[in-house]
């Protein structure tokens, strides 16, 4: 039985999902149990956090009406997950009726809504599909690099973009301007003394 097979099996964990409403008291869709086994040191922040998005996802697919299992997850569904995780966002974006539509810094609070932000989401779902590959799920079959969440992600980032005003595109690096080395003139040879005993 492969880990997929056996996080939708398990009815290990009580976890409580509070940073986005979600709790839970038994038999969680995926168990952390099922993630590698931690190595000598101390997880990483960042493995820290994809196991709490794996999770968090696994008791969204248990509360989904009707409950999902993940091997019958789709890209469809990663996309009502991260529309779900918008009722929890803290980025204003401003609506085009807005009179701050389109500036970065609005001088005074207005009632557009709050979502989350582009990269936040963008990084979330590079997490989920990491998981989903250490958990057993086959990258062809990863609902996480479907093409319609690609699309999503780039839609909101380009509506993120003009309603706030922010340029998402990447920025090249600067590199420090060299130091121009001005040519100096070279001084002149000093002529030689003449010789002793020349008159």
């Amino acid at each position: 039985m492969n880990s997929i097979q056996e996080m939708e099996s398990s009815n290990s964990e009580n976890t409580s999902f509070n940073s986005i409403g979600i709790s839970n008291t038994t038999n969680t869709a995926m168990s952390v149990s099922n993630l590698p086994p931690p190595s000598s040191t101390t997880p990483s922040r960042y493995e820290n956090q994809k196991r709490r998005d794996w999770n968090t996802f696994g008791q969204y697919l248990k509360n989904h009406r009707p409950p999902l299992s993940l091997s019958r997850c789709s890209g469809a569904h990663v996309l009502e997950f991260l529309r779900y995780l918008d009722q929890f966002g803290k980025t204003k974006v401003h609506t085009p009726i807005c009179p701050f539509y389109g500036h970065p810094n609005p001088p005074a609070p207005c009632p557009c809504p709050l979502r989350q932000a582009w990269g936040s989401l963008d990084a979330l779902i590079g997490r989920l599909r990491a998981a989903f590959e250490e958990n057993g799920g086959k990258p062809e079959a990863n609902p996480f690099g479907a093409r319609a969440v690609r699309l999503y992600l780039r839609e909101v980032r380009d509506l993120q973009s003009k309603a706030r005003g922010i340029s998402y595109e990447k920025k090249k690096r600067k590199r420090p301007p060299q130091q121009q080395i001005q040519a100096l003139p070279l001084p002149l040879p000093l002529p030689m003394p003449p010789p002793p005993g020349a008159t």
